[in-house]
């Protein structure tokens, strides 16, 4: 059965239905109003327990909106059912009242700074307190590929105490909105400071208005995107960025036997299959320490074996025309490197696009097409690893790592060192902790100000 929802958001509306920049000055100033009435006084603790119930809520098979989800995602978002249902599990198992205090004792030193004024150990030394506030509206532009930023986005901002508007693009726009209507369902004056809409970029009249309201907006996206944002804010709003970034897998020599090496193959292609490989935390390429129980040319055999075990339980979403000519131009590319090198190799789907592994000697970094297109290279060392990837340093956010424990901390300092803002354990780079600092900055932590009481 369709769910039929009212028309409580913008994005509730027809679509062809009408936005103008008056919709969006009213829906902004309703949601000042509301906050102030229903949730800037709201006990921390009752926050949790709403977004963490309605997170469990959400991974129950038979809840209407998770149904919604599944029924409607494929078709809006391009993700296969399967991939939908697996990174919601993955995202809703995270928020958990547990997690979201761990979240702000994390980020704020005291689980509880947002209702009143406390201490730390620190500062209760120095007598001194402190209360942390969030804006009062806070408006997101939302990346269009990945529910989850935007999911985050809206927890942490509720946390915050703060009206949220969240601009989703069209093809984002379902299961942002279906949370919002659960939270509604779950608490409707906490529903209320809420406000889903959803327009093709480009409309500078609807977004000058929302930043003339806002206090701090939130951007998603690529580099230009936000540097284009940023030049239309007005001095008054705050700016935070989340830009273009790439990740990468890495398995040392010290990975012994081939169970484990089987296990890291596995694993690799979870993070492959995860969210079909969009995002910045999707590997574009496994870089495998020479010297080890398998070499990377066999590594490479093992993930197509696994991404074409995957491909049968949880299908990659259909793509366009561009992106499946792309695909076809660069495997094209490599069966002819492969026909005439001896340092290429390649796997791939038959009679589809669906899934590509390209084995090459050459241990440069290279950028995938994506859509579960994927390089395997052979390095002798990390440090070969990083030297190779210098083109992008500073724009990693993510390194899944398969490395025996007594090894794991030694790279892990080299890749800190190197600037890499998160090392996980290959399998879980498209799943970070809650807790997870973004591009190795507070989340939570961004969004507030602080007002010091010394006494």
């Amino acid at each position: 059965m369709k769910l039929e929802l009212p028309n409580y958001f913008l994005a509730d509306l027809p679509p062809d239905a009408p936005l103008t920049p008056g919709m969006i000055t009213e829906a902004c100033q309703t949601l000042r109003r509301n906050r102030e009435h229903y949730l800037e006084s709201r006990p921390t603790r009752s926050l949790v327990d709403l977004l963490s119930g309605v997170a469990a809520e959400w991974l129950e098979p038979g809840n209407p909106f998770r149904r919604a989800a599944l029924a409607a995602g494929p078709h809006a978002s391009g993700f296969s059912e399967a991939t939908l249902a697996n990174g919601l599990d993955s995202f809703f198992r995270q928020v958990t009242p547990e997690n979201l205090n761990a979240l702000l004792a994390q980020e704020l030193a005291h689980p509880l700074r947002l209702d009143a004024f406390v201490s730390s150990t620190a500062e209760d030394s120095a007598r001194r307190v402190a209360m942390a506030r969030g804006p009062d509206l806070l408006a997101h532009l939302a990346a269009g590929n990945l529910p989850p930023p935007t999911l985050t986005g809206m927890i942490l901002g509720l946390l915050a105490r703060s009206a949220q508007f969240v601009k989703c693009s069209s093809r984002a726009a379902l299961i942002p909105r279906l949370f919002a209507h659960s939270l509604y369902q779950a608490d409707a004056k906490i529903g209320a400071c809420l406000e889903v809409a959803a327009w093709r970029g480009g409309h500078h009249e609807l977004e000058a208005v929302l930043f003339a309201e806002a206090d701090c907006v939130t951007v998603t996206g690529s580099d230009e995107t936000l540097a284009a944002v940023r030049s239309r804010l007005p001095a008054h709003a705050r700016f935070l960025g989340y830009g273009h970034r790439v990740s990468f897998g890495f398995v040392s020599r010290d990975v012994a036997g081939a169970f484990q090496i089987k296990r890291a193959a596995v694993a690799a292609a979870r993070d492959v299959a995860a969210w079909d490989q969009q995002g910045c935390l999707s590997p574009h390429l496994i870089y495998v320490e020479e010297g080890g129980a398998v070499k990377a040319e066999a590594f490479a055999e093992m993930l197509a074996a696994e991404l074409a075990r995957l491909e049968a339980s949880e299908p990659r979403g259909p793509i366009s025309v561009e992106e499946a000519a792309a695909i076809a131009t660069r495997r094209g590319v490599y069966e002819v490197r492969a026909a005439h090198l001896p340092g290429t190799r390649h796997w791939a789907s038959e009679n589809s696009t669906a899934w590509t592994v390209v084995y090459e000697a050459d241990p440069r970094f290279q950028v995938s097409c994506l859509n579960r297109f994927v390089y395997v290279k052979p390095v002798a060392s990390l440090a070969g690893a990083l030297h190779a990837a210098e083109m992008v340093r500073g724009q990693v956010s993510t390194v899944g790592l398969a490395a025996a424990p007594e090894a794991g901390e030694k790279l892990a300092r080299e890749l800190a060192r190197w600037g890499v803002t998160r090392v996980c354990p290959l399998g879980q780079m498209q799943n970070p902790p809650l807790t997870w600092r973004h591009d190795g900055r507070p989340t939570l932590g961004d969004l507030v100000t602080w007002t010091d009481w010394e006494r």
